[in-house]
């Protein structure tokens, strides 16, 4: 027997869609799961190969503030799908967010964030950059109130910080190790 949802109540939909889902499980008992739907996302980590830095963006997360009392969260420019593809809509967020113009992203994949509750998938995406494609100042669409500082820091210390266990951010972890993984050459002490 296959698993099939029975029926479905919502409980809330605005910026984001709580339900109430009646399932028939394989094995034939009936549960009820909880599921959070704001649609998909993508997440970049924009990277400058000659100068051996990354640029990534703090801002506010209120989830975190809730649970461990962060202000603010280090971590790769990201945001909901919007029209478009994944792509189009990974350079758009990096552009609002960072103020950099990306032209080409490498597919790290695409994954769910939180499968247990949400129905998110995260498009994630690494991009080379220059100096200059740095367009604007970044800190977000207006409007948004997202309060964005844009951050530029060597990719050593980026290691460091996930080898310490610092990135508190699973998208941003992800992509630094998958950059790591794929350019550790990157990585070492920065050259002059």
């Amino acid at each position: 027997m296959k698993a099939e949802i029975l029926s479905l109540r919502t409980l809330h939909d605005g910026w984001t869609r709580f339900s109430l889902a009646r399932v028939r499980l394989a094995d034939g008992t009936e549960a009820e799961r909880e599921i959070e739907d704001h649609g998909d996302s993508v997440g970049v980590l924009p990277y400058d190969p000659e100068r051996r830095v990354a640029t990534l963006v703090r801002e506010l997360r209120v989830p975190a503030l809730y649970a461990a009392g962060e202000q603010a969260q280090l971590e790769a420019p990201a945001g909901l799908i919007d029209d478009g593809t994944p792509e189009e809509n990974a350079r758009r967020e990096v552009l609002e967010e960072a103020g950099l113009r990306l032209n080409d992203l490498e597919p790290v994949g695409a994954a769910y964030s939180c499968g247990g509750i949400s129905t998110e998938r995260i498009h994630l995406f690494l991009a080379a950059y220059s100096a200059g494609d740095r367009v604007s100042g970044g800190g977000g669409a207006a409007g948004e109130h997202e309060n964005i500082k844009v951050v530029e820091m060597p990719l050593s210390d980026l290691a460091g910080m996930a080898d310490r266990c610092e990135l508190a951010d699973l998208k941003t972890l992800t992509l630094v190790l998958a950059l790591r993984a794929r350019r550790p050459d990157l990585f070492g002490a920065n050259r002059d």
